[in-house]
């Protein structure tokens, strides 16, 4: 493991028990109807099997069993974000529909084209390599299967994008810090969303991996954006 993934890896272990409560209060909620967004584009596919990365508290994932006859897997390199995950699931009896598992984007243990579906909530601007993770994702899903993947980005209006910036400089650091056991991820989280390439940017790097008929949704005025893509 890189010092970054191990790094990465001990910051999302550090708020893996404050994690839904303090993303609940950042997106002021919002976050949970942009997941079920996910679900509604995946549901459409009628998927047998899905992957979600960078699972976390595995929130996605929970949606996702709504689906009829599907299996989902959920991966994160963070044993503590899994194990509140896994409580979630037992105390939801939903260990039949899914399973949890620790592992690496970049390095994948599955099988090629085996997913019909991969999904990703605020896990892509984590990857390591992200060209290198996108490949892996590419290899895993089935021809025409579908990559839907839900990820800051930045309002393009000017109004908005000042507000935006108050709010994750001065909002989001405060919540950290009174609410974390690690404020500084907080800090790491907000400036990664900002080096994050997105739009059109992040558009070409998935045209790049060879994904095709790529769409994208903004929301919340910008602040997120959901893009879709096929194998």
């Amino acid at each position: 493991m890189s010092k970054k993934n191990n790094d990465n890896k001990e910051m999302f272990d550090s708020i893996s028990k404050e994690y839904d409560f303090i993303n609940n209060l950042i997106t002021f909620g919002a976050h949970n109807k942009w997941k079920k967004k996910i679900v509604s584009i995946s549901k459409k596919t009628n998927p047998k099997k899905i992957l979600d990365l960078a699972t976390g508290t595995s929130d996605i994932a929970i949606e996702l069993s709504s689906i009829k006859n599907c299996k989902i897997i959920g991966v994160d390199p963070s044993s503590k974000m899994l194990e509140v995950g896994q409580k979630k699931i037992n105390n939801l009896n939903l260990n039949e529909n899914i399973l949890l598992e620790q592992g690496d984007a970049e390095k994948l243990k599955y099988n090629n084209e085996i997913f019909d579906v991969v999904t990703i909530g605020y896990g892509v601007r984590n990857f390591t390599n992200l060209k290198n993770s996108l490949k892996e994702i590419y290899r895993v899903l089935k021809k025409d299967g579908l990559l839907i993947i839900l990820e800051t980005s930045l309002p393009s209006n000017p109004l908005v994008r000042l507000i935006y910036n108050i709010h994750t400089k001065l909002y989001v650091r405060i919540v950290g810090k009174i609410f974390s056991n690690n404020p500084n991820a907080y800090g790491y989280l907000e400036s990664s969303a900002k080096t994050f390439p997105y739009g059109e940017d992040f558009i070409k790097i998935l045209r790049e991996i060879k994904f095709k008929d790529i769409r994208s949704e903004i929301k919340l005025f910008g602040a997120s954006t959901i893009y879709v893509a096929k194998k």
